[in-house]
């Protein structure tokens, strides 16, 4: 059949071009302008042989994939079988085509109206009819701007009730679609990894301030060991002490505890002087009644007339 025989040719011709890689276009807003040539097969009511429409069309992008196309075309090798006259002939048409697919091959489909005007050369024959078109077909979009077209269409006269096809090939040019840039996702951010919980120690600073017989005055060489105490403390400014005095058995349990009170105070008041807040040192005196060492000797009473204090900190290992 000479319609199959047509339609296997003008679409292979279209596939052929697909070879070239896929790019998605945005076409919404662009125009088309295409020359085409169809083998126009006609009805046997019109006795012709089967001519050629050779044509232009212009279309606007209503969306992505809607087109609304208006083409004009012209007959030519169109005559009668039996006389041989030659027919001239038009073709004006209006058709919305919807395309399918986002690559540059898409399939269509197309439906519209279209007026035909025929008249034999020597007559006063002008045959006019309005006809309803559908049709299918392919088109491959060789870049942005061009494309190759092939399509089916059927059509069927309102006037005289005859159907009739044609196929053919288009060349075109599109104007104002765009490439559609591959949107490559960044890479997610990394998790950022907790901060290890720091390795902590306790550190424990201790001070001991000895004291002559009977008297609550600090002897200079312990006054290092109380700016070295009094250091830790405004650099862990949570720590807290309470300083405790302490006398040896010589004299009344009354004069000891007033004498362990006022060493004790003494060592506070030190540490206040080197820059240690007076709310985070405390004093106590205990008197005779802990002693470190045996009461019935010197040497063990000069250690037991003393001050003790004791700082501990919890301190970040680096």
């Amino acid at each position: 059949m000479k319609l199959k025989n047509t339609v296997g040719l003008v679409v292979g011709s279209a596939i052929a071009a697909s070879s070239i890689p896929a790019m998605a276009m945005s076409q919404q807003g662009s125009v088309e302008v295409e020359a085409f040539a169809d083998r126009y097969f006609t009805d046997s009511m019109y006795d012709m042989n089967d001519g050629t429409l050779v044509g232009g069309s212009i279309g606007y992008f209503l969306t992505d994939d809607v087109l609304l196309n208006v083409g004009l075309g012209k007959y030519e090798n169109l005559e009668f079988d039996d006389t041989k006259n030659e027919v001239d002939g038009s073709l004006f048409q209006v058709e919305a085509v919807h395309h399918f697919g986002e690559s540059n091959v898409r399939p269509y489909i197309s439906a519209g109206l279209a007026h035909q005007e025929l008249e034999p050369e020597g007559t006063n024959i002008n045959d006019r009819t309005t006809m309803a078109m559908a049709g299918v077909g392919i088109k491959n979009y060789l870049n942005e701007n061009f494309f190759v077209k092939a399509g089916v269409d059927a059509l069927y006269g309102f006037d005289h009730g005859n159907t009739e096809w044609q196929a053919g090939v288009g060349l075109g040019i599109n104007f104002g679609s765009k490439k559609e840039e591959a949107v490559v996702a960044a890479a997610p951010a990394p998790m950022p990894q907790p901060e290890p919980a720091p390795e902590m120690q306790s550190v424990r600073v201790e001070l001991d301030v000895l004291f002559d017989f009977d008297k609550d005055t600090i002897r200079p060489e312990y006054r290092q060991d109380i700016q070295s105490l009094a250091e830790f403390m405004k650099t862990y400014p949570s720590v807290t002490t309470t300083v405790e005095g302490h006398t040896d058995s010589v004299g009344s349990d009354a004069y000891n505890q007033n004498l362990s009170e006022r060493r004790a105070n003494a060592v506070r008041e030190a540490l206040i002087g080197e820059g240690v807040d007076g709310s985070r040192v405390s004093s106590a005196g205990y008197g005779e009644s802990r002693p470190i060492a045996d009461n019935s000797t010197d040497e063990g009473r000069s250690m037991n007339r003393r001050v003790e204090a004791e700082v501990e900190a919890e301190v970040e290992v680096r």
